[in-house]
C-alpha cells in the first residue's frame, strides 16, 4: 500500500481539471465541490461500468430514476422523519457545530455511535472535551439531517418537503409498478444512481463527506429464507467490481456491524472500509433489510404491495431486501488514492495515475512532434481514427516530454507520437504510460493494436 497525502491528491485535482472548489469566485461554499473536464468523465465512467456491471448485464435487474423530491409521507413511512438525527454540539464562542459522538472519539478513542444525549454529556463532562478551538460546548441536542424545503406558489399554501437524504426509497414505492411493467420474478433487483443530500454537521475530507451526493444503490428483493445466500453472492459482487476499476484491495476492509450499531431498518450490515489518507472510513455499505420498507409503505399508504408467487399457488407476501449502496463520490475518491503513484526516472519524480484502461477519462492521447502543418494534418487523421472508438484528446502544446507527463498524471494509458518519419512510414510511436515502453504501429494498425490493449 503506498503513502500518499490528501493534499497531493486535492492539488492533483484543483491543477488537472478532476475536482475545483464550488462556487469559488464568490468565495465558495464550505464542502461543495464541482466537478472539473477529467473529473465529470472519470465520475462517468465510474457510473457507467457500474450499470454495465449491476444491471446490463444481468437478467435479474432493472433500473429506475425516482424524483428528488416526494412525498413527505415517505418520510415518515420510512422513519426518517422520527429517526434520522444526529447528536449535536456547539462551540460556545463561535458558534461551529460538531458531531458529539464524533468529537468524543477523536479526542478520547472511545466508540460513542449509538449512545443518548445523556450519556454523550456525561461523557462530554467527564473527559473536558472541548471544541476544537478550545471553548465550552453546549449540552448535546438532536440535529435533523434531512433538507427541508417547501413546494407552492403561494406563501400561505406550501408544503414542506425534503431533499430525499436517500435513493432507495424512490425504489420501495415504485415496488409494485416496476413489479407489474417489468414482469420479473423473486430474486430481482431495482438498481438506480442519483443524488441524494444530507445536511451533515460535519462534513470534510474533501469530496468524502458532503452536501450533497451521488450514489448507486440496488434493492435487491428475495425470499426471507433466502436472503444470507444472496447477501453473501452480493458480497462478492461488490468486491469483484472494486477491483476491476482498480481499487487498492489492500487498502479494503470490511466492518460487519455489532447489533447494537445496526440502523433500524436493518438487521446485518457489512460495509467495504477503505484506508484514505486521513483513516479508515466506510467507502460502500451493505444492509439486510427484511420486509421493513415494504412494510411501512404498505401500512401508511393503504396501498398492496404484496408479491404473488406464480409457483406456489399464488402465495402473497412482502419479500425481504439486500441492499448494496455505492458512493460515486467516495468511490472516486478512493479510486484517485488508489492509482496515485509517484516514481524517479532520469532524476525527476514522475507523478501518474494508474487508471485501468477503460476507466480513465482520457485513454488515447494524440500528440504531434511539432506544429508544423504535415504533422497535424497527419495527427487530426490519426485522432479521427482513435477518436471513433475511445476517449481521445489531442495536444500540441509544449515538449514532447512534458505532454508526456501531463497525460501521465491525468492517468491516460496510451499517447501517440506523430513525427516526421510517420510522413514517410505512415507509422506512429505508441507509449504505454505504466512502463513508458514505446512501440512502432503502422497507422492502419492503429484500431487492431489499442482493441488488443482495451
Amino acid at each position: 500500500m503506498k503513502d500518499v497525502s490528501m493534499e497531493k491528491i486535492v492539488n492533483l485535482c484543483k491543477t488537472r481539471g478532476f475536482v475545483f472548489p464550488g462556487s469559488e469566485i464568490y468565495g465558495g461554499l464550505a464542502n461543495s465541490w464541482d466537478y472539473g473536464p477529467l473529473g465529470v468523465q472519470l465520475k462517468r465512467n465510474i457510473k457507467d461500468d457500474w450499470w454495465k456491471t449491476f444491471v446490463e448485464s444481468r437478467q435479474d435487474m432493472v433500473g429506475l430514476d425516482g424524483a428528488i423530491l416526494m412525498n413527505p409521507k415517505v418520510w415518515e413511512a420510512s422513519g426518517h422523519v422520527e429517526t434520522f438525527n444526529d447528536p449535536l454540539v456547539e462551540d460556545k464562542e463561535t458558534n461551529k457545530r460538531y458531531r458529539a459522538d464524533h468529537l468524543i472519539e477523536e479526542v478520547t478513542g472511545i466508540d460513542a455511535d449509538g449512545k443518548s444525549l445523556e450519556e454523550l454529556e456525561a461523557l462530554i463532562k467527564e473527559h473536558d472535551i472541548k471544541s476544537p478551538d478550545g471553548n465550552e460546548l453546549t449540552a448535546p441536542r438532536q440535529f435533523s439531517g434531512m433538507f427541508e424545503t417547501s413546494a407552492g406558489a403561494a406563501e400561505e399554501g406550501k408544503q414542506k418537503i425534503y431533499l430525499r437524504p436517500e435513493t432507495a426509497q424512490a425504489i420501495f414505492v415504485n415496488f409494485k409498478n416496476v413489479l407489474e411493467t417489468s414482469r420479473k420474478r423473486l430474486p430481482f433487483g431495482i438498481a438506480q444512481i442519483g443524488k441524494a443530500f444530507r445536511n451533515e454537521i460535519t462534513p470534510g475530507n474533501f469530496i468524502f463527506r458532503t452536501l450533497e451526493f451521488e450514489q448507486m444503490e440496488i434493492e435487491y428483493f428475495v425470499e426471507e429464507a433466502q436472503w444470507e445466500e444472496h447477501f453473501d453472492k452480493w458480497e462478492a459482487a461488490r468486491m469483484a467490481w472494486g477491483k476491476s476499476i482498480g481499487l487498492d484491495m489492500d487498502r479494503v476492509s470490511g466492518d460487519d456491524h455489532a447489533p447494537e450499531k445496526l440502523s433500524h431498518y436493518s438487521k446485518k450490515t457489512v460495509d467495504v472500509m477503505f484506508d484514505f489518507p486521513f483513516g479508515r472510513q466506510e467507502l460502500w455499505g451493505m444492509a439486510y433489510r427484511t420486509d421493513f420498507d415494504l412494510h411501512q409503505h404498505q401500512e401508511h399508504s393503504g396501498q398492496k404491495l404484496l408479491y404473488t408467487d406464480p409457483n406456489d399457488n399464488h402465495r402473497k407476501f412482502l419479500p425481504h431486501v439486500i441492499e448494496p449502496s455505492f458512493g460515486v463520490d467516495r468511490t472516486l475518491l478512493a479510486l484517485l488514492v488508489s492509482c496515485y503513484d509517484e516514481e524517479e526516472v532520469d532524476g525527476d519524480t514522475r507523478t501518474l495515475l494508474r487508471f485501468p484502461a477503460h476507466i480513465a477519462p482520457v485513454q488515447v492521447a494524440v500528440l504531434p512532434l511539432s506544429k508544423k502543418p504535415e504533422l497535424q494534418q497527419a495527427s487530426e487523421r490519426v485522432l479521427k481514427i482513435v477518436s471513433s472508438k475511445w476517449r481521445a484528446e489531442y495536444d500540441e502544446t509544449q515538449s514532447i516530454g512534458k505532454r508526456y507527463r501531463r497525460q501521465d498524471e491525468i492517468g491516460t494509458p496510451y499517447c501517440i507520437t506523430i513525427d516526421f518519419d510517420s510522413l514517410d512510414d505512415h507509422a506512429v510511436t505508441v507509449r504505454d504510460r505504466d512502463t513508458m515502453k514505446q512501440d512502432r504501429v503502422p497507422i492502419d494498425e492503429l484500431v487492431a493494436y489499442f482493441e488488443g490493449k482495451f
